[in-house]
């Protein structure tokens, strides 16, 4: 009642092979191409080391990687210290004048020249002033009215809002 295989030589038994040593055959095989393959690899790999590694010893080796580590943690502390100085310098920004809008015009048609001039000046919130300088043959009167949120509590004359408009536009 075993497990009978035959060839056309005659069964296995009869040629003097067992089934254990059948397997060990195949085994005893593809143990072979996995050493074949892996000698290879290992091949690929000393070349990759011999040129990581050409004209250097252990000492210089050990140096190059310590020297490595120190560039390292040196840049790490000066992108810190960069990111800081960045985020301090963009929080500065946003209280500064980004914002510029001017209009000259002449305010009484008679002198020429358009002399008279609204300027608007605004930071990153868009807070900030405008300025209305009316050149007459009197002499010159200033106005200044407050922007706060791009709100002024102050009617903006025709000129004034022109200046305002061109600030707005300049973000």
């Amino acid at each position: 009642m075993g497990i009978r295989l035959t060839t056309e030589a005659g069964t296995l038994a009869e040629m003097g092979l067992s089934i254990p040593v059948l397997i060990l055959a195949v085994l005893l095989v593809v143990l072979a191409v996995i050493l074949v393959l892996q000698i290879l690899r290992i091949g690929k790999l000393e070349q990759k080391l011999k040129s990581f590694t050409k004209g250097r010893n252990v000492t210089s080796l050990e140096n190059e990687i310590v020297g490595l580590f120190k560039d390292n943690r040196q840049l790490t502390k000066h992108a810190s210290r960069s990111k800081k100085e960045i985020e301090e310098i963009r929080h500065r920004m946003l209280t500064h004048v980004s914002k510029v809008g001017i209009v000259k015009y002449d305010a009484f048609h008679q002198m020429g020249g358009q002399l008279s001039f609204a300027l608007c000046m605004l930071d990153e919130e868009d807070n900030g002033f405008v300025l209305n300088s009316v050149q007459s043959a009197d002499g010159c009167y200033s106005y200044i009215k407050e922007i706060i949120a791009g709100q002024s509590s102050i009617e903006l004359g025709r000129e004034e809002e022109q200046a305002f408009l061109r600030a707005m536009e300049a973000a």
